[in-house]
C-alpha cells in the first residue's frame, strides 16, 4: 500500500459524496427545485454539490434576492431531512471513521448540523467529536473558511491536515486553505486532486510513533 508523504496530522472529512452517498436525495430534491424555476436539471446538478444550497441557487439565478434564496434554502433542507431513502455509506466510511477515534480528524460539511446528523445516521456512519457544519460558518465552500476553523481547532497547521473531498468546490476550498486533497470517487477525479481513490476501503490511518498519521492507500 502506498503511504502519503509529508507526513499529515489531522484528517478533515466532507460527508456528502464522501462518507455519505446521498445522491439520490440531492437528485430529487434539485431537480424538483429546478422544475419549479423553470432551469435544465442537469445544469442544476451540475453545479449543486459541496455547496451550502442557497449559494447555488445564486450562481443559477443571480439577479434573485438572497433572502429569497435562503427561504428556499430553509424548504429544501426540510425536504432532505426528512428523505433519507437511498442514503448509504460510501464503501469504508464507517470503518475509517471509527478507525480515527482519538485521532485528531473532523467533518467539514456544507450541511446544517440537523442534516448532518440525520445522513449520517442513516449511513450508519459514527459523527466524529468536531463537526464544522453550515451553521458555523459565514462562508461556504469553495472558501475554505470551514476547513481552516477545524485546523485551528485541532491545533493543526493547515499544510499538515489531509482533506477527503469528492466534489469541485469542496476541493476548491481545500486547496484555497494549503491543504493537501484525497479525492473520493469519480466526481472528484476530473478536478485532479493531489490523490484519488473510487472509495474509502482500502483507505486506512494509523499514528506513528512521532505523533504523525499514517495515510495508506490501495
Amino acid at each position: 500500500m502506498p503511504v502519503l508523504t509529508p507526513p499529515v496530522r489531522a484528517v478533515l472529512l466532507d460527508m456528502d459524496g464522501t462518507l455519505v452517498n446521498s445522491d439520490a436525495v440531492v437528485e430529487r430534491c434539485w431537480r424538483r427545485w429546478a422544475e419549479r424555476n423553470g432551469l435544465d436539471g442537469d445544469e442544476v446538478m451540475r453545479v449543486a454539490h459541496g455547496r451550502q444550497g442557497h449559494l447555488t441557487m445564486g450562481l443559477l439565478l443571480p439577479d434573485r434576492p438572497v433572502e429569497q434564496n435562503l427561504a428556499e434554502n430553509a424548504v429544501m433542507l426540510d425536504e432532505e431531512s426528512s428523505d433519507t431513502d437511498g442514503v448509504v455509506a460510501v464503501p469504508g466510511a464507517a470503518r475509517l471513521v471509527a478507525s480515527l477515534a482519538g485521532l485528531p480528524h473532523a467533518l467539514v460539511t456544507s450541511a446544517d448540523d440537523r442534516l448532518t446528523r440525520v445522513r449520517m445516521a442513516a449511513a450508519g456512519v459514527p459523527l466524529p467529536p468536531l463537526m464544522i457544519t453550515a451553521e458555523q460558518v459565514g462562508a461556504s465552500k469553495p472558501d475554505p473558511e470551514g476547513f481552516l476553523k477545524a485546523a485551528a481547532q485541532l491545533g493543526v497547521a493547515p499544510t499538515e491536515c489531509l482533506v477527503l473531498e469528492d466534489s469541485e468546490a469542496g476541493i476548491a476550498a481545500a486547496r484555497a486553505a494549503g491543504m493537501p486533497v484525497l479525492g473520493i470517487g469519480p466526481r472528484a477525479a476530473v478536478h485532479h486532486p493531489d490523490h484519488h481513490v473510487n472509495d474509502l476501503s482500502g483507505v486506512f490511518v494509523s499514528r506513528a510513533e512521532d505523533g504523525a498519521l499514517v495515510v495508506q492507500l490501495p
